[in-house]
């Protein structure tokens, strides 16, 4: 979650510091802070509160201006260990200050090091885990590693327990810094005579378009002018860089008051990039997953792993792949998997769901049930992320970089890739024949436009948040996939508009939830499957019996609700079993308008971040 940006070259290093962390401000962050070498002395600069205040600082100081500063290590924080502060924030200096340390991640013994420490007589200014990597870095450099940064750091990782990102400067070496990770992300840049670390790859796109994706217990050198590599052993390692060919603007707002407003126009083209380049010749093709009739048919179930959103996700997969497969499938929150025993054999394929393939407890349940014996099929959207390593299959989803916090146009391309697959198993086991798949697969390349078509409402979304933004809680109900789909509409809307929201089953109402239904109360109803809106109708009419007031998101097919809803948003004509890919969309404007009306900041909600690398 936290941002991690370094640099080494001829420029004026604060501005190259500054600049990367505010294109990782959609991490989540509470402060921010940079270090940097300067007349031989490490100074560090940090402040509590947005990135503008660590820059008003650095101007005060006059230190902005200076051009002799040109090697340093930047930060920003979203806290785990002690409150957000001034003493809390990163970077962390040794007790010398010889030596400082930006991390992302979290060690898991620390307090163990810190007692060890304390007894050498180490003393703590901060509450934080990532300050005993700083002392241990010390005690290591004048201990055992001869005054050597790079063999002190090597020594520190194998005192650690848990997750880390690292940077670290040290004053007595002044030409170069070093960079390590484990289970945290961590890229290098390679520049024409300036070198680069960062958290995420569009911190340093303006500077530089050749990356070295780093892997777990690597270790980086980075001097002016080269990168040296190290594996775990202390082995050079050789890698051929990856040249990035999305350009930076594709992480900037184009235009858009809000990341997330242009993201979800975005979702079109996510979409079909998704699912255009996966089709020819009436067939599917994947290219890192194909498995065979036997394969398939020697599953006795099929397993979906994902968090938040992704999780969402993976229900509207189970309704899917069941329906056409008849393969069980079952749907586990990520956090719980590894802590429940869970039931694994060899013959069970577990599908992987993550936008930045570096979620932590995603990782980590993947690699509990690759353990099991499981086969892994990762869906992800970043190339190279640690979920794409380690699965043993990967669809890549094609949403490109997605900046605003609460994802959108994400999920679209999650659906869309859970959709090929269903089509692909489903004709694969012989389920469904030529002529079905090929319908199908008509209607997937027909998505892009119907999303068009479905943002081309927004205006009628606005105004009805405009009169109901002050609701106190508010109610999604659904049957079969509008019930999945109505769990990913509530989560959008509480996680950015701080409204109190659930998702509930239609035919659950009666069972204690309508008690919670009473004058004004706002009610959600997605309805696109046309056998069940009888059903919804008559839960419709329970509630509004009860003062509630309804906004329906109704296909064509499910035209006859609209009678007992006070606002209809109307879906374009589209088959039942795809209707979430373009009826999510509406909820995504509505959380949207929502929270533009309560003057919350749309893409970067309070306490949220958008990569969750920590547990």
């Amino acid at each position: 979650m936290c941002g991690i940006v370094g640099y080494i070259g001829s420029e004026p290093v604060l501005p190259v510091l500054l600049d990367g962390l505010s294109r990782l401000e959609y991490r989540g962050y509470d402060s921010a802070g940079v270090a940097f070498i300067a007349n031989g002395q490490i100074d560090v600069q940090k402040k509590k509160g947005r990135i503008l205040n660590l820059r008003e600082k650095l101007e005060d100081a006059g230190l902005l201006a200076r051009q002799d500063i040109h090697i340093g290590i930047g930060h920003t924080r979203w806290a785990t260990h002690g409150a957000p502060s001034d003493e809390n924030s990163h970077p962390h200096l040794s007790a010398s200050g010889r030596i400082a340390v930006v991390h992302n991640g979290i060690i898991e013994n620390y307090l163990e090091l810190k007692r060890f420490l304390q007894d050498q007589g180490f003393e703590f200014a901060s509450e934080t885990d990532t300050e005993v990597i700083a002392h241990l870095l010390e005690y290591h450099f004048e201990e055992d590693a001869g005054q050597d940064i790079l063999e002190a750091v090597r020594h520190t990782l194998n005192d650690l327990e848990g997750s880390y990102a690292l940077g670290v400067l040290c004053a007595d070496e002044p030409e170069q810094f070093i960079a390590a990770r484990k289970d945290s992300p961590l890229v290098l840049g390679i520049g024409e005579g300036c070198n680069f670390i960062a958290s995420d790859i569009p911190a340093i796109l303006n500077h530089t378009r050749k990356i070295i994706i780093m892997e777990d217990r690597e270790v980086a050198r980075l001097t002016q002018n080269a990168i040296e590599l190290f594996d775990a052993f202390g082995q050079r390692v050789d890698r051929e860089p990856l040249v990035v060919t999305w350009d930076s603007e594709a992480a900037e707002k184009g235009g858009f008051e809000h990341f997330m407003m242009k993201e979800m126009h975005e979702e079109p083209r996510a979409v079909r990039d998704t699912i255009l380049p996966r089709i020819r010749d009436n067939r599917i093709w994947f290219e890192n997953f194909q498995m065979n009739r036997a394969d398939l048919e020697n599953l006795d179930r099929i397993r979906v792993v994902a968090c938040g959103t992704a999780a969402h996700a993976g229900i509207v997969g189970k309704y899917v792949i069941e329906e056409l497969c008849r393969i069980p499938v079952e749907v586990d929150v990520a956090s719980e998997f590894r802590y429940r025993n869970p039931i694994i054999t060899e013959r069970t394929l577990t599908i992987i769901i993550s936008q930045s393939g570096e979620t932590l407890d995603t990782l980590a349940a993947m690699r509990e049930a690759k353990r099991l014996g499981s086969q892994i099929l990762a869906i992800v959207n970043v190339v190279g992320s640690s979920i794409a390593r380690e699965a043993d299959h990967v669809i890549y989803t094609v949403a490109g970089p997605e900046i605003a916090v609460a994802s959108t146009k994400a999920y679209n391309t999650q659906l869309a890739a859970l959709y090929l697959l269903a089509f692909q198993m489903a004709h694969t086991l012989g389920r469904i024949d030529d002529a079905a798949l090929g319908g199908y697969l008509k209607k997937m390349a027909d998505l892009p436009t119907l999303l068009e078509k479905t943002l081309a409402h927004q205006d009628d979304i606005q105004r009805f948040a405009a009169a109901h933004f002050n609701a106190h809680s508010i109610f999604f109900i659904g049957r079969g996939l509008d019930y999945a789909l109505s769990m990913e509409a509530s989560l959008k809307l509480k996680e950015i508009s701080y409204i109190h929201s659930e998702a509930y089953a239609g035919g659950e109402l009666k069972h204690g939830t309508i008690a919670l239904i009473e004058e004004g109360t706002l009610v959600v109803c997605p309805m696109t499957q046309p056998q069940l809106v009888e059903k919804m109708i008559s839960n419709i009419r329970e509630v509004k019996a009860r003062g509630a007031v309804i906004l329906g998101i109704l296909t064509p097919a499910c035209a006859r609700a609209a009678e007992v809803c006070d606002l209809v948003i109307e879906l374009p004509q589209i088959d039942p079993l795809l209707a979430p890919v373009v009826a999510v969309t509406p909820t995504q404007l509505f959380a949207y308008y929502m929270t533009v009306n309560k003057g919350f900041d749309v893409d970067k909600p309070r306490n949220l971040a958008k990569s969750v690398t920590v547990e």
